[in-house]
């Protein structure tokens, strides 16, 4: 993939630079909201251009549309634009017009510039500025391919992002989930791949088999992910790239959960021997695995800490099904959920503060506790939500949910207040999300 940052000095060559001075921000923590205004203008270019991916100035209009749904859609910020505002000229990109803008109620501003290549390529410059003290908070820019131009939106969006919030960024990242279509007696799940605001979707597998619970590998090239190919329970890996898969390991006995240890090296997963399910761990090469419990009952759902050091998973050792925390060798078993009902589906934060889970007590809902267990917060409180997964920043958790009566599934998220939840859109129904690091 042919996509270039360019560094704000050599941007500042091309456009002509002004100071940075940072005033502006937002709090992520904040549950009331923060609500920004930010204005973000349609891209200019200085000449419309015909590429493979459309004109350079319907995609100045485009990759508008994309930042500012970014932002929306992060519950932080209330973007206006780039329909119903004012367009800007080539001229304004690095001289705004801060009266007016701050007369329109703007307290930051997005402006920037699509311009194209006579190689094919285009450059889309990214501003960020202070409204009210008329300064330049951040600039970016990018060398893409014209087919590239939704990444340099959400790249752009993420540096916003970042500058306001002090937090590190996830628009640019990808998704891998389920996607599920038919009867429920006859449910055809399919491995799917789409970016984090539901663009850019891409079956995987054509259904004929069943595919289940995905985890992009930390490097993004690859998928795991449970097949029942052959009717018997595989877990393969998929090459992205390639569009190749090899096997990891097989076996008559039921098979689930397989999760990507930090470094990529490594995979979990959980089997059932005789009644009796343990998690394992093997390479992701193949080879024989190593088994990490052995409890009675049902030991399931393994996800590593960020360091790799301990691993988190459920068990119903006790009678139900609650958390667990262990050392990556399967020693130092402990548990660390202790509230009503059950618990499930534990995934640990790439920020290695947080566990979060699903809780089972009359409906399913998504919560996070401390990696102690203390701290315990439901973030949602729908029939029923199950199966979280992390954004790159460890602030925004995706997960499924089914509607009652219907059984219909889709991908929602919520931030860490429990406050901003939306849907992501799927053309079909979909379930066990998994949100991958952020693309470099």
């Amino acid at each position: 993939m042919n996509f270039r940052l360019v560094l704000g000095f050599s941007l500042a060559c091309l456009l002509g630079a002004g100071p940075a001075q940072a005033q502006l921000s937002v709090d992520v923590t904040d549950e009331s909201g923060n609500d920004l205004t930010i204005a973000v203008p349609v891209l200019p270019t200085p000449q419309a251009t015909a590429t493979p991916a459309g004109s350079t100035d319907m995609l100045g209009r485009q990759i508008a549309e994309v930042i500012a749904a970014d932002l929306r859609g992060s519950g932080l910020f209330k973007p206006v634009g780039p329909g119903g505002i004012r367009a800007i000229g080539n001229d304004e990109v690095t001289s705004p017009q801060f009266e007016a803008w701050s007369a329109s109620g703007a307290e930051a501003l997005v402006q920037g510039y699509v311009r194209a290549s006579a190689n094919g390529e285009l450059t889309v410059g990214c501003y960020l500025y202070d409204v009210a003290l008329k300064s330049e908070l951040t600039r970016q820019g990018y060398v893409i391919a014209p087919r590239d131009w939704r990444r340099a939106a959400h790249k752009c969006a993420d540096a916003i992002y970042a500058r306001l919030s002090g937090e590190s960024p996830f628009f640019d990242s990808r998704i891998a989930y389920i996607a599920e279509s038919g009867p429920k007696n006859h449910r055809i799940k399919r491995l799917a791949i789409m970016d984090s605001d539901g663009a850019n979707h891409r079956f995987i597998t054509n259904g004929q088999t069943l595919a289940l619970t995905p985890r992009f590998s930390p490097d993004y090239k690859s998928i795991v992910y449970l097949s029942y190919l052959g009717s018997r329970p595989r877990i393969f890996i998929y090459d992205v790239a390639s569009g190749t898969q090899k096997l990891v390991t097989e076996s008559a006995n039921p098979t689930f959960s397989p999760r990507f240890s930090p470094d990529g090296k490594t995979i979990l997963y959980s089997m059932a021997v005789a009644g009796n399910t343990d998690i394992y761990r093997i390479s992701a090469s193949g080879g024989s695995p190593q088994r990490l419990t052995n409890s009675p009952g049902i030991d399931t759902g393994g996800s590593f800490s960020p360091d790799g050091s301990k691993i988190v998973f459920e068990s119903d050792r006790s009678g139900s099904q609650q958390i667990y925390v262990m050392n990556a060798d399967g020693s130092g078993q402990q548990r660390i959920s202790f509230g009503g009902g059950r618990y499930a589906t534990p995934e640990w934060s790439p920020r290695g503060d947080l566990i979060a889970f699903t809780r089972i007590a009359g409906n399913f809902r998504i919560g996070v506790m401390s990696p102690s267990g203390g701290g315990e917060r439901l973030l949602t409180d729908s029939w029923q939500d199950e199966a979280p997964s992390w954004s790159p920043n460890g602030r925004v958790i995706q997960f499924f949910r089914t509607a009652q009566g219907s059984g219909k599934t889709g991908v929602w998220q919520v931030d860490l207040t429990g406050v901003n939840e939306r849907r992501i859109p799927t053309p079909l129904d979909g379930s066990d999300p998994a949100w991958g690091p952020i693309l470099p």
